[in-house]
């Protein structure tokens, strides 16, 4: 395969449209976060409900521990999103300099960088589903 400049060129768009979602799943996290810490200041709980009558504290442990593995997941994504981007800008300028072989090896640090960034994903969403599942099993709780 024959690298040009076009073939790192081709990460631009879907670097920018991941960053587009990273960012707005980290800013609903920090929205909730703010929100649970507002609630627990103004009521003692999170639920925003008199004391003791919002979810069980072990829940509400557990919610907190799956909020922040997913913070730490999604700061790990634009992290590496970040790298890839990089990667794939100097692999650019190695081009124009016209040595190959290290354009190769970071265009392809650039797709790993990207690969482990897409994987974190993965692991992410499950983690936001178990969130959610959490969430329900509340609510079936409470009938």
């Amino acid at each position: 395969m024959e690298l040009t400049f076009a073939t790192p060129a081709l990460l631009f768009p879907a670097v920018s449209l991941l960053f587009l979602s990273y960012t707005n799943r980290f800013l609903s996290y920090a929205d909730l976060v703010r929100r649970l810490h507002d609630q627990w200041q103004a009521h003692g709980t999170a639920a925003g409900s008199p004391a003791g009558t919002g979810p069980p504290r072990e829940t509400l442990g557990m919610q907190i521990r799956n909020l922040r593995r997913r913070i730490f997941l999604i700061r790990n994504m634009q992290a590496l999103g970040a790298i890839s981007l990089l990667f794939c800008v100097v692999s650019m300028i190695v081009l124009f300099f016209e040595l190959m072989l290290l354009a190769e090896v970071l265009f392809a640090l650039a797709l790993v960088a990207m690969l482990v960034s897409l994987a974190l994903l993965i692991v992410e969403v499950s983690i936001s589903v178990q969130a959610l599942e959490l969430q329900l099993g509340d609510l079936e709780g409470s009938e």
